[in-house]
């Protein structure tokens, strides 16, 4: 008899633990493993930082009192890092005023102990649909489809309909996701000196596996895209070693 193959699953979410306290925070794992969700563990906050800058999580529970400095402190490097994990503080300060900073810093959410596992799956579940949610607008990590149109030396480029048009021959054509990416970036950064790297992880996410010699082949496409437009990218430079600078109004030698 034929056999037919079951529907691919799809994958846990992990789930990292910020947590001190190993009976607690093996504890948190077991009933996230058994709600269908990987767990990580780390008992410091330096442990999470170097985990999360490698491994991409979907959520962190995060107390606020760890030995080598607070949870605060630590959503605020992540943040400055690029780093841009759902956070739900799970901790036993109730005070209000922990509660307020935590959400104004961009917590998702704030779970005081003693707490009730099922409510705790239930509250991890509602942030990772809100932020399954806020992801489907985005056309690359740095451009929603919400985003306001642009204009970029000679063309007017237009995020919701995924189309650039060329003022000089009146001509609109659909445009690459990565194209506009790296074009919104550019925009956003005129007269900066950008790394590769840097243009990667914002248009592609800080763990994407892109190398250069990708990012410089959609640089050529771009450059080919308006030449035959008739357009030229003199303003948009390579700085050798380091990246790229678009300098449209002419502040910086550098590239020249």
């Amino acid at each position: 008899m034929p056999t037919t193959s079951s529907p691919r699953s799809a994958p846990k979410p992990l789930i990292v633990i910020v947590e001190d306290e190993p009976a607690l925070a093996g504890l948190v794992a077991t009933h996230l493993e058994n709600a269908g969700m990987h767990a990580q563990i780390c008992s410091r906050a330096e442990h999470a930082v170097k985990f999360l800058k490698r491994n991409f999580a979907n959520l962190m529970l995060l107390d606020i009192n760890l030995p080598d400095q607070s949870g605060f402190a630590l959503l605020d490097e992540l943040k400055k890092s690029g780093v841009t994990v759902p956070a739900i503080f799970l901790t036993g300060n109730d005070e209000e005023a922990s509660k307020l900073r935590a959400l104004d810093m961009g917590g998702d959410d704030y779970i005081t102990k003693p707490f009730s596992y099922a409510e705790l799956i239930a509250r991890i579940n509602a942030v990772l649909r809100r932020a399954e949610s806020a992801s489907d607008q985005n056309l690359t990590k740095n451009v929603k489809i919400s985003d306001d149109p642009f204009d970029f030396c000679g063309a007017h480029v237009n995020p919701p309909r995924l189309e650039i048009t060329f003022t000089h021959d009146k001509v609109t054509i659909n445009l690459g996701r990565k194209e506009l990416g790296i074009l919104a970036y550019l925009h956003a950064h005129q007269g900066e000196v950008i790394t590769r790297q840097a243009l990667i992880h914002s248009v592609w996410g800080i763990h994407a596996d892109v190398k250069s010699r990708s990012l410089d082949q959609y640089i050529v496409k771009i450059r080919e895209l308006f030449g035959e437009h008739s357009l030229k990218l003199d303003s948009f430079r390579t700085v050798h070693g380091i990246g790229y600078i678009f300098d449209p109004k002419g502040v910086s030698n550098v590239g020249v």
